[in-house]
C-alpha cells in the first residue's frame, strides 16, 4: 500500500473495470421495468417486487463473496483470480436476462427472480475484488477519492455509452413498435452488446493491473471455522462509522433507484420527450459525471467528505424537485416544447453532478473505515466492507425499484400506455408520488452522513498509530 500519487496508467485500469458495474446498473435501473412490464406484460409491481426479492436474496451473498475474497491466497494475490473467472459467466446470465422464455405466465415472475440473483452474484463476484483493491493501493485521505472518481467516471460512462446506443440503434420505431422503447428485438441486440462489453471490461481491468497486484498476500490466512467467519463479519459490520455510512448510503441509493427507474416513464409521459430528446440525454448525463469528477477532489479537500456529501446531497435534492414544483405552479414552459426539454436538461445536469459526487464521497469513505476497524479487530477486511456496500446499494436499488413501481401501478398508468393520451390525474398522482419520496429519502441521508465520524484528522492518526504498532 502507498501513500503517495498513484501512476496514471493505473488510475485508468482500476476505473475500466466499473465499466461491467455501470453497464448492469443501468440496465436494471432504466431498461429492465420497463421490458418486463411494457413489452413482456408482466404488472409493473410483479416486475418490481421480484427485482426487489431478487435483490435482497442475493445481498446476502455479497459479504460472503468479500470475506472469500480477503482469504484469498494465491501467486496472483487476493482479488485478481475473481477477475479473471467471474466475467465469462456473467455475459451468459446477462443475455438470459433478456431472453424469458415465452408463454410460461406467472412463471416468468419466478424466471425473473432466479435470473437477476445470478446476474446480481456474479457482478459482485468482479466489482467486490476489484473495489477492495482501492485501500489496498492507496492509504492517501485524498488519492482515495481521485482514485474512486475514476471508477465512476468509467462505470457511468458504461452505463451511458449503452443507453446512447439503446436511444439511437436498439430501441428505435420500426413497422411493428411505433415507440422505439416498446422494441422488443431491440432489446436482445442491446443484450449481447452489454454481455461484450462488461466481459471485456472486466478482463482488461485485472490485465491491467496485474503488475501492480499479482503477488502473495503478506499473511496467510489461518483456518478457520463456518461460525469464526461470520462472527469476523458480525464485527466487522458492527462498527459506528460503517453502519452510519451503511444507513446515509441506503437512502441516497434508494432515491437514485427511484429516479433512474421513473426517468423513463416521466420523461416520455410526464415530458413528453421525442426519440430525439432521448439520444441527446445520455450526454447530458456524462457530461454531469465529469463535472462531478472534477469537482469531488476539490470539494473533499476543503470541506472533508462528510460535509461534502450531506451538502451536495441537498444541492442535488433540491434540483430534482424543481420542474416537478414549477410544472405543479403552473409556470414551468409548455410541455414538449423545446423551452421544457432544455430546461429539464440543465437541471438533470446539476442533480445529476451533485448526486454523483456524493457517490464517490461515500465510496471513499467506505475506504477510511478500513484502517478505522483495523486498529479495534487487527484484521484488514477490505472486500468485506465492499461486500457491505455493495449488499447496500443491491437492497437499495431494489426498494427503490420496488418503490417505483408501486408508485406507477398507484398512480393508474396503464400497459401499453401512449404517450400524450394519459390523463393528467394520472400524471399528477405519479410526480407527486415520486417527489415526496425523493425529499424523505434525501433529507434523511443528509441528516445521517452528518454523523459520520472520521475526520481526515482522524484517519491520518490512525495510520500513524497502524505504522508505529509495525516497527
Amino acid at each position: 500500500m502507498s501513500s503517495t500519487k498513484l501512476p496514471m496508467r493505473l488510475k485508468l485500469f482500476h476505473g475500466i473495470g466499473s465499466i461491467a458495474y455501470g453497464i448492469k446498473d443501468n440496465g436494471f435501473s432504466t431498461f429492465l421495468l420497463i421490458f418486463y412490464n411494457q413489452v413482456i406484460g408482466l404488472e409493473a409491481s410483479a416486475v418490481s417486487f421480484a427485482l426487489m426479492l431478487a435483490l435482497f436474496l442475493d445481498a446476502f451473498a455479497d459479504p460472503v463473496i468479500g470475506h472469500l475474497s480477503d482469504r484469498t491466497y494465491t501467486k496472483w494475490g487476493k482479488r485478481l483470480p475473481w477477475l479473471y473467472i467471474a466475467p465469462i459467466p456473467l455475459a451468459f446470465a446477462w443475455l438470459l436476462m433478456w431472453a424469458p422464455p415465452q408463454d410460461w405466465g406467472n412463471g416468468i415472475f419466478v424466471y425473473l427472480v432466479v435470473v437477476a440473483i445470478l446476474v446480481r452474484t456474479l457482478i459482485s463476484c468482479c466489482e467486490v475484488p476489484s473495489l477492495a483493491l482501492l485501500p489496498e493501493l492507496t492509504r492517501d485521505y485524498d488519492e482515495r477519492t481521485g482514485l474512486m472518481r475514476f471508477r465512476f467516471l468509467f462505470g457511468w460512462a458504461g452505463g451511458l455509452v449503452m443507453l446512447l446506443l439503446a436511444y439511437t440503434v436498439f430501441l428505435v420505431p420500426d413497422e411493428n413498435h411505433k415507440v422505439g422503447q416498446l422494441n422488443a428485438d431491440g432489446y436482445w441486440r442491446y443484450a449481447i452488446t452489454c454481455a461484450v462489453l462488461m466481459a471485456t471490461a472486466v478482463l482488461i481491468s485485472a490485465i491491467g493491473q496485474h503488475r501492480y497486484v499479482a503477488r502473495l498476500p503478506d499473511v496467510k490466512p489461518a483456518k478457520t471455522t463456518i461460525a469464526a467467519s461470520f462472527a469476523e463479519i458480525r464485527e466487522s459490520f458492527s462498527h459506528p462509522a460503517f453502519r452510519r455510512l451503511m444507513g446515509g448510503g441506503m437512502l441516497a441509493y434508494t432515491s437514485q433507484g427511484i429516479t433512474f427507474s421513473l426517468t423513463t416513464y416521466l420523461f416520455l409521459f410526464v415530458w413528453q420527450f421525442s426519440d430525439a430528446d432521448f439520444t441527446v440525454y445520455p450526454f447530458i448525463l456524462f457530461a454531469s459525471v465529469v463535472g462531478a469528477f472534477f469537482l469531488v477532489t476539490r470539494l473533499n479537500s476543503q470541506f472533508e467528505k462528510r460535509n461534502t456529501a450531506v451538502f451536495c446531497g441537498l444541492i442535488a435534492l433540491f434540483f430534482w424537485l424543481t420542474p416537478f414544483v414549477l410544472r405543479g405552479l403552473g409556470l414551468w414552459p409548455e410541455i414538449g416544447s423545446e423551452t421544457s426539454t432544455r430546461c429539464l436538461y440543465a437541471i438533470s445536469f446539476v442533480a445529476t453532478m451533485f448526486s454523483v459526487t456524493v457517490m464517490i464521497t461515500g465510496s471513499s469513505m467506505m475506504a477510511d473505515v478500513v484502517e478505522a476497524s483495523e486498529v479495534i479487530t487487527g484484521r484488514r477486511t477490505e472486500g468485506l466492507f465492499y461486500a457491505g456496500g455493495l449488499f447496500m446499494q443491491k437492497c437499495a436499488t431494489g426498494v427503490g425499484i420496488f418503490v417505483s413501481g408501486l408508485i406507477v401501478s398507484f398512480a393508474g398508468l396503464p400497459e401499453k400506455a401512449v404517450p400524450g393520451e394519459i390523463g393528467g390525474g394520472v400524471l399528477d398522482a405519479m410526480t407527486l408520488g415520486y417527489c415526496l419520496t425523493i425529499t424523505a429519502l434525501g433529507i434523511g441521508s443528509a441528516l445521517i452522513f452528518r454523523t459520520f465520524p472520521i475526520s481526515r484528522a482522524d484517519h491520518e492518526a490512525r495510520l500513524a498509530t497502524l505504522s508505529a504498532a509495525k516497527t
